[in-house]
């Protein structure tokens, strides 16, 4: 398991290959035939540690860059008349005030927050409702305040241009207990209006993007095909959107994927103290394939409303919870239901993957991880070996599995003196295994529609310093959390880095209510998911057309091939990544449309013919492209450095919608929902022709330079040899002379039987 840091530095290895602004090709000599070539990164370190000391700065939550006018454009304090008022006022926007540290004794019968436009104030002013939700045919009265901030919303369509002053007010006696004045022509915070987001990919689009307050953007006319496979809302420092990132929730505060969208207008809201003065621009991010699908930047002369919650984000139409008041929740340590008072805490630590649950029991902190995981993969919790953020090193974690070898689950103690496998002193290591004991009890396990939930319990205090942590109850502590898989001794093997807490998540184990999850876990209906779509096969075609379209989700690419997708790959002849079958000696012509314009990563597809069942041959390190053979596609210019040859105009089905392919049962439908679209239908597209050698493997891949898992298998025959297709029995390989040598044979039996006929 790794720290932060080393997952930041994980990432930054997988980037591939970076812009030519901060790499440089380096030519390397040929070597048995393969090409070799590499990048060679300038300036790399100071790139990942600017952008990880921004990213840390993000996550930690730090007092944001906002200006000196957080609350607003100043009115002014409240001259006081009677009943101690007090407070500074201030204009939030054009119909919002702003009252910071009210005070009011609360003893008058007919108090209000009174406005007008009189000289002076008046009975000819109306009230401004506090609060603004009430029942009944009247706003009720003040009551008493002591240092409270207060946010008074203009009622009946009224600017704070329409007013001259305001006032704490009594109705009944009319007098006026304090008050405060507009300044004539206040210049007054204001929305701000961006560019729509660049369309890069998925079909992102928008109108207008709108800043509404330092935190909340307001995104109209939203379009997005909904088929990244890691999609997010994604805001960070820097010329151009990167991985030094963080996720922004939806519109309905969900940090799930981002579903499709058609045409919808949407709000969305910074987290945590973030505001919009800490980024440089918002962006939809495919995290997984650290991809960006389109942008807007965000300008540094924002005088925009501060947040402090005066923009009310409304739900979209589909969203229909079922009550206000019913909370989703886990009562008896496992067992979903719904109540409006949970009586278990939970935490949610791996969105939509794992939750942990807890309650003191006497000297013991009693615990359930929830999570979806393999029978092969285990769930690790504890406590964060730094206070203030998730480091692994230094931990105190408990791990749980089931053991498919013993047929028992299991809660074992862990200590992380190291980034490494336990070597019997250092490393991830068991207690027992460094000399101390297990403090975890299991009391109980169970495994249902892949969702596996183990309880255990651990004494609050172990005594045991050399690898355990006290679970503090008077206060928050920082935990982490990982996923990961077991190795052949049934001990932890190294996680994902998308499988582990990046984000600093505090437990107060003392907590009686505290209940954060979004998702109990419990609702997977059929973990097999729907049904793979039909491998489709190209045969004695010498002419192939390559262009771009959408991988079919849990139907398509992903489960045909085993291999993750961001969400594209090749369709040759318009078919979803199919098999190809060649024969040694021929010549086979590839037409590509996969882009040409370098500076649009995202449409910038060479196509090209390798043994790497993955490709990318372009962000490849010297090492990687030292053991991979290519056969077409790429050239050398004169200084010997490799570049991809087979560009041409970008073509690429598009979703006329969103992705229905969970819906649609057959390719053929799928297809029905997508269109056509070129970049530039005048363009012309690239060739990569290829005479495939007779020492050719028997399988290779057709695959994109420039990123990986977009295409797939090319099988190699022998001359003379043809694909046959036996329906549902298969695909065998037919010699081409088999033919009229059948033919011949049954010919002479004929003539035989037609002598014997007339002898």
């Amino acid at each position: 398991m790794l720290t932060i840091e080393e997952e930041q530095q994980h990432q930054q290895q997988q980037l591939g290959r970076p812009s030519e602004k901060f790499c440089q090709w380096r030519p390397q000599p040929q070597n048995n035939g393969r090409i070799i070539g590499t990048f060679a990164w300038k300036a790399a370190r100071d790139l990942v540690l600017a952008g990880l000391a921004v990213a840390l700065l993000l996550v930690a939550n730090v007092e944001s860059r906002a200006p000196d006018h957080y609350y607003g454009r100043e009115i002014g304090h409240f001259a006081t008349f009677g009943h101690n008022v007090e407070g500074r006022v201030f204009a939030v926007d054009e119909s919002t005030l702003y009252v910071k540290g009210f005070y009011y004794d609360g003893s008058a019968p007919d108090a209000f927050f009174w406005v007008g436009n009189s000289p002076r104030p008046s009975p000819e002013g109306y009230i401004i409702p506090y609060p603004e939700e009430y029942t009944g045919r009247e706003p009720p009265s003040l009551g008493k305040h002591e240092n409270s901030d207060i946010i008074l919303k203009l009622p009946m369509g009224k600017r704070i241009r329409d007013i001259r002053w305001l006032s704490v007010w009594c109705r009944r006696f009319t007098v006026d207990f304090g008050e405060v004045f507009i300044p004539p022509g206040l210049d007054v915070p204001k929305p701000r209006v961006l560019p729509e987001f660049k369309r890069l990919a998925h079909g992102l689009r928008s109108s207008n993007i709108s800043i509404l307050d330092a935190k909340t953007f307001y995104i109209p006319n939203l379009h997005y095909d909904g088929a990244g496979p890691d999609a997010y809302f994604w805001v960070g420092n820097g010329s151009e959107p990167n991985i030094m990132g963080i996720k922004v929730p939806n519109e309905v505060g969900s940090l799930e994927p981002l579903r499709g969208y058609q045409g919808e207008d949407i709000e969305i809201q910074l987290p945590g103290n973030l505001t919009v003065y800490d980024i440089d621009w918002l962006a939809v991010w495919c995290v997984e394939y650290r991809h960006n699908f389109g942008h807007v930047y965000i300008p540094k002369d924002l005088d925009i409303p501060p947040a402090l919650g005066q923009t009310k984000i409304a739900p979209p139409w589909w969203y229909k919870p079922t009550t206000s008041s019913t909370i989703p929740t886990v009562t008896s340590f496992g067992h979903p239901t719904a109540t409006s008072k949970p009586s278990v805490n939970c935490k949610e630590l791996l969105l939509g993957r794992l939750n942990v649950m807890w309650q003191i029991v006497g000297e013991y902190v009693e615990l359930e991880l929830i999570g979806r995981i393999d029978e092969d993969q285990y769930m690790a919790f504890g406590i964060s070996g730094r206070n203030g953020q998730p480091q692994m090193v230094g931990s105190d974690v408990i791990v749980a599995f089931y053991d498919r070898k013993l047929r028992k689950f299991r809660a074992e103690d862990y200590y992380l003196s190291a980034l490494s496998q336990c070597d019997g002193k250092h490393g991830a290591c068991p207690d027992e295994r460094i000399g101390g004991r297990n403090d975890a009890e299991l009391i109980s396990g169970d495994r249902r529609q892949g969702v596996t939930k183990i309880k255990y319990r651990r004494l609050l205090h172990t005594n045991e310093a050399a690898s355990d942590q006290p679970y503090p109850t008077d206060r928050q502590i920082s935990v982490v959390a990982a996923i990961g898989p077991l190795n052949s001794l049934s001990e932890v093997n190294a996680h994902n880095f998308r499988d582990v807490t990046v984000q600093d998540i505090q437990i107060n184990f003392s907590s009686t209510n505290d209940h954060t999850c979004t998702d109990a876990l419990d609702s997977v209906i059929d973990p097999k998911g729907p049904k793979i779509w039909t491998k489709r096969i190209i045969s004695r075609e010498s002419l192939i057309k390559a262009r771009i379209g959408p991988t079919g989700g849990k139907r398509g690419y992903t489960p045909m091939t085993g291999h993750p997708s961001w969400g594209i790959a090749w369709y040759l002849n318009d078919m979803l990544i199919p098999e190809v079958y060649v024969e040694r000696g021929k010549t086979y012509t590839f037409i590509v449309e996969g882009g040409d314009d370098q500076t649009q990563p995202a449409k910038f597809h060479p196509f090209y013919i390798t043994d790497s069942p993955e490709g990318g041959f372009g962000q490849n390190t010297a090492t990687q492209q030292e053991r991979e053979t290519v056969f077409a596609g790429v050239a050398y210019d004169k200084d010997r450095n490799p570049y991809p040859t087979a560009v041409g105009h970008y073509c690429e089905w598009k979703h006329k919608t969103v992705d229905k392919s969970e819906q649609i049962e057959t390719f053929e439908e799928f297809m029905t929902t997508l269109k056509l679209e070129c970049d530039n239908p005048d363009g012309q597209p690239g060739y990569l022709n290829w005479t495939v050698p007779f020492d050719a493997p028997d399988m290779v891949y057709y695959q994109c330079y420039t990123h990986r898992n977009l295409g797939w298998k090319i099988h190699v025959v022998n001359e003379g040899m043809s694909l046959e297709i036996n329906g549902s029995h298969g695909v065998s390989l037919v010699s081409s002379f088999s033919i009229p040598l059948l033919a011949l044979t049954v010919c002479t039996s004929l003539l035989m039987m037609r002598r014997r006929l007339l002898f």
